[in-house]
């Protein structure tokens, strides 16, 4: 998984596999969901990152299975 995000427009993108996107679902004006083929979650584009979650900062936890 990668999770990219981009200062400059606030956009969070999350990668769950390096896929390629077969179709992008529109889920509402700010998010977008990235299907692969076979109809599979791939990505997730969320426009306006911070000012939609209200956070100021992010952090990442890794949990061992």
């Amino acid at each position: 998984m990668k999770i990219k995000y981009f200062q400059d427009t606030d956009t969070l993108y999350i990668e769950f596999r390096p896929v390629g996107v077969a179709e992008t679902k529109d889920l509402d004006e700010n998010t977008l969901l990235d299907l692969d083929a076979d109809g599979n979650i791939c990505g997730i584009t969320v426009e306006h990152a911070k000012e939609r979650a209200e956070i100021p900062s992010f952090s990442y936890e890794q949990i061992a299975a």
